[in-house]
């Protein structure tokens, strides 16, 4: 895994930490079913924005 980027301090901290070791940023965990959501969402936007972009450009 490669490290990441503690937005605190800008110093890598390791991919699987849940706080910085250096300046004890707590990373946030993602909630269960938020990544679902997301696509969920993605989809929806994409299902009303061809109609309504052929209407417009129709």
């Amino acid at each position: 895994m490669t490290p990441r980027e503690c937005p605190s301090c800008a110093l890598d901290a390791p991919a699987d930490a849940e706080v910085c070791p250096f300046c004890g940023y707590e990373f946030p965990t993602p909630r269960a079913g938020t990544r679902s959501v997301t696509w969920l969402m993605i989809l929806l936007m994409v299902l009303f924005a061809i109609p309504l972009l052929a209407w417009l450009f129709g």
